[in-house]
């Protein structure tokens, strides 16, 4: 079993999130970098998140294993005034050896129930046409939106397509 819990900053917890990023870009993973994803890249984005959550303006989740950090999603809380009520999920990314074992389902589940309590009703999200996680969002009851075509350069060069999707929360 994996524990899920809220990150802050700590030099230890953004090390293991740029070792995450960094795997999941250079494996394709459409997180908004490019391949090779540099370190430093990687520590200035990641700085910034946490410092945003220690802020209240998101909720960085992990999922451990141990000391070993498995995973990570983002819910971003800082919406405009005229959407009080609605969050965004980003960054979901588990590493390649731990796919496929409920990690980001968990970690999704965990964003949602977390929104509830800070009076979010709308979650919305996009992912990757090519190599996304469709599937995932589906079947854990997002709807899909629409894609938009182009809309981004895929890890290793070329375009590809984002899909959009959202959830309704609660009652």
């Amino acid at each position: 079993m994996f524990e899920i819990k809220a990150l802050s900053s700590s030099p230890a917890i953004c090390a293991q999130l740029c070792e995450i990023i960094i795997e999941v870009v250079a494996n394709g993973g459409s997180v908004s970098f490019m391949h090779p994803l540099e370190p430093e890249r990687a520590q200035a984005f990641w700085s910034a998140s946490l410092a945003a959550a220690d802020r209240g303006e998101r909720i960085v989740l992990g999922a451990f294993d141990g000391e070993l950090l498995v995973g990570s999603v983002t819910l971003l809380l800082d919406c405009p005034p005229n959407q009080p009520h609605r969050g965004e999920i980003a960054k979901m990314m588990t590493r390649l050896r731990y796919r496929q074992r409920g990690i980001a389902a968990s970690l999704l589940r965990h964003a949602e129930a977390l929104a509830i309590e800070r009076g979010r009703s709308l979650l919305v999200l996009d992912t990757a046409v090519d190599e996304g996680a469709s599937g995932l969002y589906e079947k854990l009851g997002y709807t899909y939106a629409g894609t938009i075509p182009d809309y981004a350069l895929k890890p290793h060069g070329g375009l590809t397509g984002t899909m959009l999707y959202w959830k309704r929360l609660g009652a």
